[in-house]
């Protein structure tokens, strides 16, 4: 006996499409199913500039495939050097949508990210002051703080006193990963928002590590304990509108994630709709998927939620997802949740 959900068609606030062949083997993955999405700005060079995010919206929407109907919303990279001048015109010109600010060193490709905070005060305060919202990768980079203790003391020590300093900002902490992170959030108000992704509603650090090296779970945030994962889990299924869907689906060839010294990141673009339905249906919260996925994110971003409609499906058999994506640099393996999935996208 089948079981479906019809949504409107959801939209991903925290995606990276990387450029060239990766980009256009791995757009239509997320197209397919996407009406919109957050793209990350860490390329290399990374996108800084206005100039950079017209070119790089440009190549995106050459990229994708006649027939698809995708809205790329642009971000920039935040630097020491930013002119918060180009800032302010490109989101009046409706170019970017947000501002990405990462640590540096704290994840790929952030070697240009920020290490003195005190020398961007001005360009947030100028994004304050054009209501142009900041995505934050919440973590701290000190060598001597413990990889699973990074975001909450990133809390503590950067985004509080941050927000403090510039109370118009609207900040979205991106792909949080602690109970620390869901209960700062809930905490403040509608100002401060927090995206989960896909991945770390289903994997714990014992996936990555028990039994040996998982290096296709391996992410950063890094997966942390169990207790962390029943959070994030609660907050998604919750209805707070402060929560929603940003998949961080993170493309790496398998040559480089199969490394000594391998990539962080998880693909899954091509099964998150799925995967979700089963976590919300094990929450017993199937209506609540559709404000995680497709109306939380458009009402913090001031958007309007997409018209047409998307429909799950629950079979009695499982769903068969590709294991890899086919790309001219390599292949890209596809998230495997470690569990058989009912759910499929109708159509």
């Amino acid at each position: 006996m089948s079981q479906s959900l019809t949504i409107p068609r959801p939209d991903d606030w925290h995606l990276h499409l990387r450029d060239g062949a990766v980009l256009r083997a791995v757009l239509p993955e997320t197209a397919r199913h996407f009406a919109r999405a957050i793209i990350m700005p860490n390329l290399v060079p990374p996108v800084v500039t206005a100039a950079d995010a017209r070119a790089y919206r440009d190549r995106i929407m050459a990229a994708l495939p006649e027939g698809m109907d995708f809205t790329p919303l642009m971000t920039l990279y935040l630097t020491e050097d930013t002119d918060p001048a180009d800032v302010a015109r490109a989101h009046a010109e409706g170019l970017i949508t947000a501002v990405k600010l990462y640590p540096a060193g704290a994840t790929t490709n952030s070697a240009s990210g920020v290490r003195d905070f005190d020398r961007v005060r001005g360009v947030l305060e100028a994004m304050a002051e054009a209501g142009c919202p900041l995505c934050v990768h919440g973590e701290v980079t000190d060598p001597e703080i413990d990889i699973f203790d990074r975001e909450a003391v990133f809390i503590d020590r950067v985004l509080d006193p941050l927000r403090r300093a510039t109370p118009g900002l609207r900040v979205i902490m991106e792909h949080i990963t602690t109970r620390n992170g869901v209960d700062y959030v809930k905490a403040n108000d509608a100002g401060l928002g927090g995206t989960i992704t896909t991945h770390h509603l289903i994997i714990n650090r014992n996936h990555l590590l028990v039994g040996g090296i998982k290096p296709h779970y391996y992410c950063l945030p890094v997966a942390k304990r169990e207790e962390h994962r029943q959070a994030l889990r609660a907050a998604a299924t919750s209805g707070d509108a402060r929560f929603f869907l940003g998949t961080d689906s993170a493309p790496h060839t398998d040559p480089n994630k199969e490394s000594a010294c391998g990539c962080a990141g998880c693909f899954t673009a091509t099964n998150t709709l799925p995967l979700l339905a089963h976590v919300f249906e094990e929450e017993r919260a199937l209506d609540r998927l559709e404000g995680f996925a497709s109306s939380h994110g458009p009402g913090f971003y001031g958007l309007p939620v997409n018209a047409r409609t998307l429909t799950l499906v629950k079979s009695d058999t499982p769903t068969q997802f590709p294991d890899k994506i086919d790309t001219g640099d390599g292949p890209v393996t596809v998230f495997d949740p470690g569990f058989p999935v009912y759910w499929s996208v109708a159509g």
